[in-house]
C-alpha cells in the first residue's frame, strides 16, 4: 500500500495542474481535495498522506490560476463552472470512471458546490469546509447584515488592478495578515504562487467572476447526497445565518460542525478537521 506524498503534474482539460498525491498506486476510492483562497493544495498533505495510508487514493490540485500551467487570462475564464470542470477532468486523468470523494475549503468548496449540481454521477459524498451552498450563502448576503459586512472584500475585488496592488503591497502585508500564525512552509508555499503577478490577478479574477458573469446553469433547491458541513464561529467571511441557513437545502444526510475556530481550518485546527473528514469518508463508501 503506498502512502508517499508527491508533487507531480497532472493534465487535465487543457491544462498542466501541479498537484499534491498520495497512494495514487492504492486500489481505494479516490478523494479530491480542493483548497481556497489565498491557499494552496499544501494544507492537505497530512490528510492525505492518513488517508492513502488506508488505502485511499488521493489528489490535491493547485486549481486554475494556482498552477502555472494553468493560468489562463482574462476573469472570464474563471467562472466555477470551468473550475469544476478541471476538477473532473483530473479524476478522469488518474484514473476515476465512476465516484469519488470530495473534501474542499473555501473557494474550492464553492467549487464543491458546483460539482455537486454540474456532476452529481461523479461525487459520492461532499465534506465543505466554510462555505455553504451557494443559495444559502446569497440569501444571507441579501438577508444578513452581517454577511454583507463580511462580504466588503468581494465587493472591492471587482475594481481593475488595485486589488492586486493590494495584495501585493508592503512585502504582501495584507496577506500574510490572512496567514497569521500559519507555519513558515505553508506561508512560504503560498507566496510561491502569490508572488506571481498573473497568478495574482488569477486568483482574484474567481471573484470577477463571480459577480461579472452570469451562471449559465442553476443550482438544484435540493443536495442529496450526504454532505458534512463544518464552520469556525469566528469566521472573517462566513456568517452564522449563511453556515446555519445551509441546512435547509440538505436532503441528504447531513452533519453541522461548528468549530471554535476561525476561516483557516486547516491551517490552524488541522488535527480536528482531519479527524472529521476521515470520520465522514468512512461513514459514506462509494457503493
Amino acid at each position: 500500500m503506498s502512502s508517499t506524498l508527491k508533487k507531480e503534474i497532472i493534465k487535465a482539460n487543457g491544462f498542466e495542474f501541479t498537484c499534491r498525491t498520495a497512494g495514487l498506486d492504492n486500489d481505494g476510492e479516490l478523494v479530491m481535495c480542493l483548497h481556497g483562497f489565498p491557499e494552496s493544495s499544501i494544507v492537505w498533505e497530512k490528510l492525505i498522506v492518513q488517508l492513502a495510508e488506508k488505502g485511499y487514493r488521493c489528489v490535491a490540485p493547485n486549481l486554475r490560476g494556482y498552477s502555472d500551467g494553468a493560468r489562463p487570462k482574462g476573469y472570464e475564464n474563471y467562472v466555477v463552472r470551468y473550475i469544476a470542470d478541471d476538477v473532473a477532468a483530473i479524476a478522469e486523468a488518474v484514473g476515476c470512471k465512476g465516484k469519488f470523494q470530495l473534501v474542499a475549503h473555501d473557494w474550492g468548496a464553492a467549487t464543491g458546490w458546483a460539482l455537486v449540481n454540474l456532476y452529481a454521477d461523479k461525487i459520492n459524498s461532499f465534506f465543505s469546509m466554510s462555505n455553504p451552498y451557494n443559495p444559502a450563502f446569497l440569501w444571507a448576503m441579501a438577508n444578513d447584515e452581517t454577511q454583507h459586512a463580511k462580504s466588503h472584500y468581494i465587493r472591492e475585488f471587482q475594481t481593475p488592478d488595485a486589488p492586486e496592488a493590494s495584495l501585493a503591497a508592503d512585502d504582501y502585508k495584507r496577506l500574510r495578515g490572512y496567514w497569521a500564525g500559519f507555519d513558515k512552509r505553508i506561508v512560504d508555499d503560498y507566496l510561491t504562487i502569490f508572488s506571481q503577478p498573473e497568478a495574482r490577478t488569477a486568483a482574484v479574477n474567481w471573484y470577477r467572476a463571480l459577480l461579472m458573469i452570469k451562471n449559465d446553469w442553476e443550482y438544484k433547491p435540493e443536495v442529496n447526497i450526504p454532505v458534512t458541513f463544518v464552520w469556525g464561529n469566528q469566521d472573517i467571511a462566513v456568517s452564522r445565518a449563511a453556515a446555519e441557513k445551509n441546512a435547509d437545502f440538505m436532503k441528504g444526510p447531513y452533519t453541522f460542525h461548528e468549530l471554535n475556530a476561525t476561516h483557516w481550518l486547516m491551517e490552524l485546527n488541522e488535527d480536528e478537521c482531519i479527524e472529521l473528514i476521515k470520520e465522514h469518508i468512512a461513514k459514506y463508501p462509494i457503493k
